[in-house]
């Protein structure tokens, strides 16, 4: 079974338990898929439902951020919610150490290949192999935290 057919079959349970918080995300979730789907004339695999769970789940942090500095409790308890359900679509994520493993591995991989140690000049040249190696396992602004730790030291 699909990511997507997951998904699918997740809306059609929360339809029937009436949950309407999860319908709502879930509703959500398939229009931004769909949209996708149109918008570049192709079919989603897995890794691209999990693409765009991830651009999602970005969007709910912002909100939840821009809702608390204004004080909108009620709003970020949406958000909240909406952000649960999304990540139960996620695969398991790395853990803090293991993406600093894996951007260590990444900054060596470049440093190879310019023939000396990368600065922080080279930020846009590390993030483009991690963000092919690392996504979906990563949350990228942790991997984008760890390769600006590894190319200032």
């Amino acid at each position: 079974m699909t990511l997507k057919d997951r998904i699918t079959d997740d809306m059609k349970a929360a339809m029937r338990a009436k949950d309407s918080a999860r319908l709502g995300a879930i509703r959500l979730l398939l229009a931004a898929i769909k949209q996708k789907e149109v918008d570049e004339r192709v079919t989603l695999d897995d890794a691209g439902v999990i693409a765009v769970v991830d651009k999602l789940l970005k969007q709910r942090r912002d909100s939840i951020a821009a809702y608390e500095q204004a004080g909108r409790t009620d709003l970020v308890d949406k958000e909240r919610a909406e952000a649960q359900v999304l990540e139960a679509y996620l695969p398991a994520r790395l853990d803090a150490a293991a993406i600093t493993a894996a951007v260590q591995g990444i900054v060596a991989r470049v440093a190879a290949d310019l023939g000396r140690a990368p600065t922080p000049a080279d930020m846009g040249k590390v993030m483009a192999l991690a963000k092919a190696e690392l996504a979906g396992q990563a949350d990228m602004a942790q991997v984008s935290a760890a390769v600006k730790v590894a190319l200032a030291g």
